[in-house]
């Protein structure tokens, strides 16, 4: 996390994101604290707590795309859940500390994928050194019968350079590729488990890994033999070898320190789980019900998983609703109060239309290009055209629903629907999207708001 100042955060996330320049902020001071605090004495560490996040703002304007690229950036255990999957413990459904157990399981592959780079040139030269074995079998010692004694070891010394040559030359041929049309018979291990389909309540969750675990033990995994050819085999015993190197003790507990000092829950759809306006029936199950489940775990608590338990002080919360039916004042008052910075983010312009269809680095308009120059088709979108494109996204997300920068998605489809269809017959033509052609394709469905509705 050095290397990753605030500044360098944002300038990131503005390669993929236009606009909501204050939610990029308060997400990459955010982030930097995560680090910051690990610098600071041991005694004051525990005492500094996370400020969690909630991001408010109309659907479509960046609030999930900012935790998916936050986590390519975070260099640390991510999870990504949504509320609405959530149910009060003792219903149906899956419980709000499964996402910790989630968030473990992410820990536990990231450092096992550290582990494994690090162990991958051992592992290699072990697999390698199996393959010979498999490519050049030992020949049994021959029983030299009634000969003098000092001629014994000669001959030995002799086949045995003879043989080290031999193994020298095959190594060569395998590292130059010279052996990869080779067939060679490996033996490869399968699960003897039988498959069974747990159906469990809230918080059992991990049911079905544990009887796997236990079945591990009563049915002992089977052995079989396969052909393949060289190079398949050598990934195979590459992997074999990497099982047998790795720590798994020091796996878990790397992932398990490095969850709680610098775990990530992105808690998208929280507007889901708010009190319907005007309700004066108690709590609900789904809303009330999982948001008080969410508390201890927001706040600090321990959440019980198969690797050992958990401590959910330190991990950094990050939440985001549209609340276009509710408002963050129909959550209940602690859930507020455990999302002290609030971000809110704005609904997007013509300006920023076409901004989001030409600058990020995942532009539609660029993808689109790529896409039809697969097909030897060439697009060429003028500046009017491109303008034209966002001013009609702008204008029917105020005549229908605003979904923000997804209607993007719907107006490009329709507009290259007839050219995507013939692209495959006209290869080498190069297609010019104007101003007019945009009108002409897509002004008479704007005109009918009944058919923008549903079409666009």
């Amino acid at each position: 996390m050095e290397t990753f100042t605030p500044r360098k955060i944002v300038a990131e996330l503005d390669k993929y994101i236009i606009g909501q320049h204050s939610a990029k902020r308060m997400v990459a001071i955010a982030l930097r604290n995560r680090w910051r605090r690990r610098q600071v004495p041991e005694e004051l560490r525990d005492e500094i707590a996370p400020k969690n996040i909630i991001m408010i703002g109309p659907t479509g304007v960046g609030k999930t795309e900012i935790a998916r690229r936050l986590a390519k950036l975070a260099q640390s255990p991510f999870l990504k859940v949504e509320a609405s999957k959530f149910t009060e413990v003792g219903y149906v459904g899956r419980d709000v500390e499964s996402m910790i157990r989630d968030l473990l399981e992410i820990g536990i592959s990231m450092v096992k994928e550290e582990e494994y780079e690090s162990l991958r040139p051992k592992a290699e030269e072990q697999a390698e050194e199996r393959l010979l074995d498999i490519l050049l079998p030992m020949r049994p010692q021959r029983k030299l019968r009634r000969a003098p004694v000092a001629a014994v070891p000669s001959e030995q010394n002799g086949e045995l350079e003879v043989a080290q040559r031999t193994r020298e030359k095959f190594r060569r041929m395998l590292r130059n590729g010279r052996l990869n049309d080779r067939e060679v018979e490996i033996e490869t291990q399968t699960s003897a488990i039988p498959v069974v389909e747990v159906f469990s309540p809230a918080g059992m969750e991990e049911m079905d890994i544990n009887l796997k675990d236990m079945f591990s033990n009563i049915f002992p995994s089977k052995t079989k033999r396969r052909r393949v050819k060289v190079p398949e085999a050598l990934q195979m015993l590459v992997q074999e070898e990497l099982g047998r190197l790795i720590d798994t003790d020091k796996v878990t507990k790397m992932a398990k320190e490095r969850v709680e000092q610098t775990g990530i829950v992105f808690i998208d759809e929280l507007d889901k789980i708010a009190g319907a306006p005007g309700s004066v029936h108690g709590p609900d199950v789904s809303r009330e019900g999982v948001q008080r489940d969410l508390l201890p775990i927001i706040e600090g608590s321990t959440v019980n998983t198969k690797h050992g338990v958990i401590r959910t002080d330190h991990i950094l919360f990050v939440a985001a609703g549209a609340f276009h039916v509710s408002k963050p004042s129909d959550l209940i008052p602690e859930i507020q109060g455990r999302f002290p910075l609030r971000a809110e983010l704005s609904a997007l312009t013509r300006e920023d239309f076409v901004r989001i269809l030409t600058e990020p680095k995942n532009a539609l308009v660029t993808q689109y290009e790529e896409l039809l120059r697969t097909e030897g088709v060439t697009l060429d979108f003028t500046e009017e055209a491109i303008r034209e494109i966002a001013s009609l996204a702008e204008e029917v997300n105020e005549r229908a629903e605003n979904i923000g920068a997804r209607r993007r998605h719907t107006i490009m489809e329709k507009l290259l629907e007839e050219i995507s269809f013939e692209a495959p017959d006209m290869q080498g033509v190069t297609v010019s999207i104007s101003r007019q052609m945009v009108r002409e394709r897509l002004q008479e469905i704007v005109k009918s708001e009944d058919l923008s509705r549903y079409i666009l």
